[in-house]
Order: structure tokens, then sequence, then C-alpha cells
């Protein structure tokens, strides 16, 4: 038998199988490249092609905004869970500047949490018996604080989106219902007293239809400092901004459809960017806020957002205060919620 040396191998074999090694790994590699690039349009539902600005007369009233932001920021004791007299006093405000839309059906939805009785203010625009789209913000606050982003911000957000849809009288497919709630603050956060997971489970417990749910929390904060902008995971800078003057929209994995076309029209009618993400519920961020609640009874929801803490290093302080809002970016996004709302399929 005959020993083979190095010097029996041909030139012509080595590059032969030095090619197909190589093909093999451009192959391998550009398989995981794709695999990565489907994951990251998976995560952040990139708009191919990207929105163009429609031209629209609609507008969101800055002055209002302030208004509603205001009265809610000034009110004493704050409206935390413990203050029933506050309470009542945002709820019965926001009750009243439903009733002042002649398109609106408004009610109360009471509820009672260890002997207190909590309020959710319901207002309904559309057909009765239609399909439904919910629309919410809740109005308390974490603690002895104004709570002007921390949500003081979306619920003006939410009033002037109502007010924008009695005033433009879109003819509408399906029933809107804008839902302010009480108790989406500690000590009751994801506990059944939550108002939206009250609400939520009389929507189940009705058999209603419920096309989706968008929550709006927190949309008033922004910045343009570089490094603004944190991630509950390092790896997201490299797929976000690092400067925090952009809106989210924000869902879990399974319900993309809702984040995109929330995001599509968003960014159809307003020029402040729009972000957005579909990941687990279990990561830091995903689920903390109303929506939840409508995910536990087996709706379509999704939030948006300013990304809460990641941002604003007032959250949940006595220094969220109206001074530190921007009200010219929050009137393009309530636009752009406004524009979302009217077209969800």
């Amino acid at each position: 038998m005959r020993t083979l040396v190095v010097s029996d191998v041909s030139p012509r074999f080595i590059t032969q199988n030095s090619t197909k090694i190589m093909t093999k790994f451009i192959i391998f590699f550009g398989i995981i490249l794709l695999l990565i690039a489907i994951l990251v349009c998976f995560i952040t539902n990139p708009l191919f092609p990207e929105s163009k600005l429609i031209k629209s007369s609609m507008f969101a009233n800055k002055d209002r905004m302030y208004q509603d932001v205001e009265f809610l920021t000034t009110l004493t004791p704050a409206r935390n869970y413990k203050n029933l007299v506050s309470l009542n006093a945002a709820a019965d405000y926001i009750k009243d500047e439903f009733e002042k839309l002649e398109d609106a059906r408004v009610s109360f939805q009471e509820y009672q949490v260890e002997g207190r009785t909590y309020k959710n203010v319901i207002a309904s625009f559309g057909s009765e018996e239609a399909e439904r789209l919910i629309v919410g913000a809740h109005y308390d606050v974490c603690g002895d604080q104004a709570g002007a982003d921390d949500n003081a911000s979306a619920v003006a957000g939410l009033l002037e989106t109502a007010r924008i849809l009695n005033s433009q009288k879109p003819e509408l497919a399906y029933r809107i219902d804008f839902v302010a709630y009480s108790l989406e603050e500690p000590p009751y956060f994801r506990t059944e007293h939550m108002g939206s997971a009250v609400h939520a489970r009389s929507l189940k417990a009705a058999n209603v239809q419920v096309k989706g749910m968008i929550c709006l929390e927190m949309l008033g904060y922004y910045s343009d400092e570089k490094d603004s902008q944190e991630f509950p995971i390092s790896a997201m800078k490299l797929l976000y901004p690092s400067t925090g003057n952009f809106i989210a929209v924000i869902g879990k994995l399974g319900q993309g459809k809702i984040v995109r076309q929330i995001k599509r029209r968003m960014t159809k009618i307003q020029n402040v960017p729009v972000y957005s993400i579909n990941a687990p519920a279990s990561m830091p961020g995903i689920d903390f806020s109303d929506h939840q609640n409508y995910w536990k009874e087996g709706y379509k929801a999704a939030m948006i957002c300013n990304t809460a803490f990641y941002r604003n290093k007032h959250y949940h302080q006595k220094t969220d205060t109206i001074e530190t809002l921007d009200f010219d970016r929050m009137t393009q996004v309530v636009k752009g919620i406004y524009w979302a709302v009217i077209n969800f399929k």
C-alpha cells in the first residue's frame, strides 16, 4: 500500500476543495444574515415603501391640550387611589369635556375596590351595535405628584382625538369607544382592580366584538439630546435611535399587524418619527400599561408611548410637571393617533 504524502495532492484538488468550502461558508453566512434581517423586520416593522405625509386641514389644538394637562396636574391632593375627591374631580372633568361633543354618548363605568367607588369614563361614537375599537388612557397618578407626562399627556391626547373626531365627522364603519381609566398605577397595577381590567372583562362578559385596543401612555416628553434614549436591552441600540425625539408603537409577539397598521397610519399624517416593536410581553416595558388587560381577554392591543422611564427621568417623580412637556410634538402625535383610529382595519 502506498502512503499519500502532501506532494501527491494536486493543486487543482486543493483549489476545488477550498472553493467548495468557501461557497458553503458564503451560503451559510448569507442564510444567517437573511434570518437576522427577517427577525429585525419582524421586531421593528419597517414600512416598505416609507409613508409620505398627506396634506390635511385637520389639526390638534395645542391650547386645549395644555388646558387639559393644566387642570389635571393642579388637582390637590394628587389624583392617586387614596384621594377619591381628586380622582372624582378628574373623572368629572373628562366626562364634561366628552359631553361637549354632540356626537358622543357619555357614561361612567363605576366599580368597587375595598369599599371605595372608582370610575372609568366612556365616550362612544358610531353605531351602538357595531364592532368596537377601544382607545384608552389612565387618569390616575402614582403617589404624590402632578403626573404631567404620566399620564395627563395621554388623557389630553384622548380628549383631543375625540374632539377631532367630533368636528371632522368621518363616516365610521365601526364603533369607537374612548375610555379614561382609573387605578392603572400601583398598588393596583397588574391586578384585577385596574380600570382597564374591569372594562376589558365587561366587554368579554357581554360578548362584545372588539376590533382592537389602542392604549395611550405618556405622549408628552421628548428630547433632542444625544443619548437621551435608553432601552431595556442594550442590543436595541443597534435598531433604534439614541435620541429620544420619537414616539413608539409597542405590541407583543403574534400581534404585529395591529402595530404595523398604527405605525403606517401615524407616519402618513404627522412629522414626529414613529418607531415600533413587537416583542415578548415579558420584556420590560412591553406590557407596562392598560393594553395588557385586553391581551388577557384575547383582544388585539397596542400601546402608543414615548417609552416612559427609558427616556423621561421625571417618571413617577414630583418633577413630572407641565413645564417638561413638548406640546408642539404632542399635537403632531395626536394627529397621527386620530388618523390611526379612523382608518383602523
